[in-house]
């Protein structure tokens, strides 16, 4: 029984080890891909993007009345025509000199973080140039680098006007929150929708504007509905019969297009007017239609992300423009990580080498132990989302060493003189003893790898999240292992 047992554990350790260090392969197509997970590495071992935003210094162009007014007119007006409305041209910058300021620049770097942080980028360095006003922002590559990107110097300012006086009616002080929807619609797939929730104030202005903003039943103007005296009064009067169909017509058209206009740093996303009255303060928008394509449907799922977390984070006072955008090779190449990870095995043959020198039978069993931890701690890493750099690296050889002193440390007190044997109570007494000895020297390191996880620099916090995990597997692997395996050698 005790051979059933021991062979039991042994071989499950082996399994495990061939798992961390050579993976599992399964045919995809046309390739064998590694089906366990891969290592997050930080920059400072995979690269990164390099991206400077510099404050914009570009001008639009715009036209003003006499009065100094400025002037909105969809058609292109050449400079006699403008000349003759008594018109002038001017180019305005898109950044006032009154908006430059220090506070802005860092209100600016706030948003882009809460932006970074929102779409899940925990592995990022942000500076700013109070100066100049300029954010050198640096990114992992991964797959959603150029889509981060493409959205990162958007200035998110919100509005919904009327689609003909331009009249802003809603901005981004409005809206309370933006995330994403998704509803089935059956057999023709599933729908994505942006929704925006508003403040209290918020609330009340959307009530109004989708109680104003609704198509007439009769698709005319209510001067239409003018009662037969008046409109034969109308038709006597020679003055208001001469109007001209293209102003009446003009006029019909205004009343029956009275939308509203949704935009997005001047760009629409929408024109259109309301059914009926919204008054529960939230507006989802449908983003493409409804389908059963999976890319299609990411695509759109990122679209709509991408929107409801520049809403949601508000916009920002500066528009910036992409100066870089760059990839940095990091100083350490793939085939020098290889290398890394040969050390990391040899280390542990080392250990275990070791073991079976000095404490011989019961060596084995302490080596085989050490196997399996280093193999689930190699997996733990992968599957906890801990970010590894090089610091990171160091602290896998620190934790080694750590379970290395821990095993000897229960088999010298478990180890015996030739001839004598050990029964489970002297076995569970080392344990405790052990345990007892090594943690309570272990206290001030523990705390102090508590305090470097939550230090925001990767260097800091990888080293503090390998070496947390890498202790809390000590404790419980040994416990559970290591003190398992010299129980079933040990007699009653």
């Amino acid at each position: 029984m005790k051979k059933v047992k021991t062979l039991t554990i042994i071989l499950i350790i082996v399994l495990l080890t061939m798992v961390a260090f050579f993976g599992i392969y399964t045919q995809v197509q046309n390739r064998m891909e590694n089906q366990v997970r891969d290592y997050e590495l930080a920059m400072d071992l995979k690269g990164a993007r390099n991206i400077r935003l510099k404050v914009s210094e570009q001008t639009n162009e715009v036209i003003k009345d006499a009065e100094g007014n400025v002037v909105e007119t969809e058609e292109t007006l050449t400079d006699e025509q403008l000349a003759e409305k008594g018109y002038t041209k001017e180019e305005q910058p898109v950044n006032s000199q009154d908006v430059l300021t220090t506070e802005n620049y860092q209100k600016s770097k706030k948003i882009l973080e809460n932006r970074l942080k929102n779409l899940g980028v925990s592995n990022y360095e942000i500076a700013l140039d109070e100066k100049t006003g300029d954010i050198i922002i640096r990114l992992p590559e991964d797959n959603q680098i150029d889509n981060i990107v493409s959205n990162i110097n958007t200035v998110g300012k919100f509005e919904i006007l009327d689609s003909q006086t331009k009249e802003v009616l809603m901005d981004n002080n409005d809206i309370k929150l933006a995330n994403v929807l998704y509803g089935s619609e059956g057999t023709s797939g599933t729908a994505v929708y942006l929704n925006i929730e508003f403040t209290k104030e918020g609330a009340k202005k959307l009530e109004n504007i989708s109680s104003t903003y609704i198509p007439s039943e009769e698709g005319t103007a209510e001067g239409n509905t003018t009662s037969d005296e008046n409109t034969t009064e109308e038709n006597t009067t020679t003055e208001e019969n001469t109007t001209s169909d293209e102003n009446a017509t003009e006029e019909d058209t205004q009343t029956e297009e009275k939308t509203i206009s949704m935009q997005i740093d001047g760009q629409e996303m929408m024109n259109t007017a309301f059914d009926e009255p919204i008054r529960t303060g939230k507006l989802q928008l449908s983003i493409g239609s409804s389908t059963t394509d999976t890319e299609t449907l990411q695509g759109y799922i990122q679209r709509a992300s991408s929107i409801a977390n520049i809403l949601d984070n508000g916009n920002m006072p500066i528009e910036y423009e992409i100066e870089e955008n760059k990839y940095i090779l990091s100083d350490i190449t793939q085939e020098q990580l290889q290398w890394v990870k040969i050390a990391i095995a040899i280390v542990i043959v080392l250990g275990a080498i070791y073991f079976i020198f000095k404490y011989k039978g019961l060596g084995i069993l302490g080596a085989i132990s050490t196997l399996g931890l280093a193999a689930i701690y190699l997996l733990t890493i992968r599957y906890t989302n801990v970010i590894l750099a090089l610091t990171g690296i160091f602290g896998i050889f620190v934790i080694i060493l750590l379970n290395d002193i821990l095993v000897n440390k229960m088999l010298e007190k478990v180890k015996r003189e030739k001839g004598q044997k050990t029964t489970k109570p002297e076995v569970k007494e080392a344990v405790k003893e052990s345990y007892k000895e090594y943690f309570l020297k272990l206290i001030p390191i523990c705390i102090s790898v508590i305090v470097l996880c939550f230090i925001n620099w990767t260097p800091i916090s990888s080293f503090g999240m390998v070496m947390f995990w890498g202790i809390l597997l000590i404790a419980v692997y040994n416990y559970i292992i290591t003190n398992g395996l010299l129980k079933i050698r040990a007699d009653k």
